[in-house]
C-alpha cells in the first residue's frame, strides 16, 4: 500500500532552512570548534584528548572550559533543529528568530563559559547565553503547534 502525502510549505520557510541548517548546525559549531581548536594550541593539549588531564595539562581547567563550552551546544542542537524545522513549516519567521537567539545563545554560552574570572556556574550564563533557551523552547512550541493543527486541536 503505498500513501501519498503532500506538504506545502510557506514563502519564508528559506530561512528556516538558511538559518536552522546553515547557521545553527553548521556555521556556529564551526565558529565555535575555531574557539577549541585555539585553546587546544595555546593550552598545549593534543590530539586525540577530548579533555585535558588535570595534573598533566597546565592549563586543564582552561581548555576544558572552552570545550565544555562547545560540547554543550551538541546536546541540545539535534532536536532544537528537527523542532525548528518542523514548527518552521506553520511558523518560519518566529522559527528563523528561534534559530537565531538558539544560535547567538550558544556562542555566547562558550564566551561566559571560558571566562576563567568567574565561577563555572555563573559564567555560563553570564555573558547572555540563556537567550538560546528563548529560542530552544520556542521551537519546541511551534512543533506542538503544527501537530495539534494537524491533529485538528486548532
Amino acid at each position: 500500500m503505498t500513501v501519498s502525502i503532500t506538504i506545502t510549505v510557506p514563502d519564508n520557510y528559506g530561512y528556516v532552512i538558511l538559518s536552522t541548517v546553515v547557521g545553527s548546525m553548521f556555521l556556529v559549531p564551526t565558529i565555535m570548534g575555531g574557539s577549541v581548536m585555539t585553546a587546544r594550541k595555546e593550552c598545549d593539549v593534543p590530539y586525540p584528548n577530548l579533555y585535558a588531564t588535570p595534573g598533566f595539562h597546565k592549563r586543564a581547567d582552561e581548555f576544558n572550559r572552552v570545550q565544555r563550552g562547545h560540547q554543550n551546544m551538541f546536546e541540545s542542537l539535534g532536536t532544537f533543529a528537527i523542532a525548528n524545522l518542523i514548527g518552521g513549516l506553520r511558523h518560519p519567521i518566529t522559527c528563523t528568530a528561534c534559530s537565531v537567539l538558539y544560535s547567538a545563545g550558544c556562542y555566547l554560552y562558550l564566551l561566559g563559559y571560558k571566562d576563567m574570572g568567574k565561577d563555572v556556574k555563573m559564567a555560563r550564563y553570564a555573558k547572555g547565553g540563556a537567550i538560546k533557551f528563548i529560542g530552544y523552547f520556542g521551537s519546541i512550541f511551534a512543533t506542538i503547534s503544527v501537530a495539534a493543527g494537524m491533529l485538528g486541536w486548532w
